[in-house]
């Protein structure tokens, strides 16, 4: 039983009147992860991103960005509207 799938990401940060553009280079922020777990599917794929993103974060002592995640399943599609799942990230505004 093959149970192997594909998913595409793509992480993109706001850009002003502009809507979203991609966040630090496609190369980067954008890929193919391959699972072959049933469990393993679009909502596990945004939180292993996110994990990444975070991380680097942390690595690089940055400020916790506003960005989403959008996931396909297979190939790229053209933005949230065809996404099978997206999620955002933002900084907490009313930090003390």
């Amino acid at each position: 039983m093959d149970t192997e799938k594909d998913w595409v990401y793509r992480v993109e940060e706001p850009h002003g009147s502009e809507g979203w553009r991609l966040y630090d280079g496609p190369e980067k922020w954008g890929g193919v992860f391959t699972t072959d777990n049933p469990y393993e599917d679009a909502e596990y794929v945004a939180g292993l991103v996110i994990a990444d993103v975070v991380g680097e974060w942390k690595r690089n002592h940055a400020d916790v960005m506003h960005v989403r995640v959008l996931v396909w399943e297979d190939e790229e599609g053209e933005g949230l509207g065809d996404a099978i799942y997206a999620v955002e990230v933002r900084p907490n505004i009313h930090a003390e």
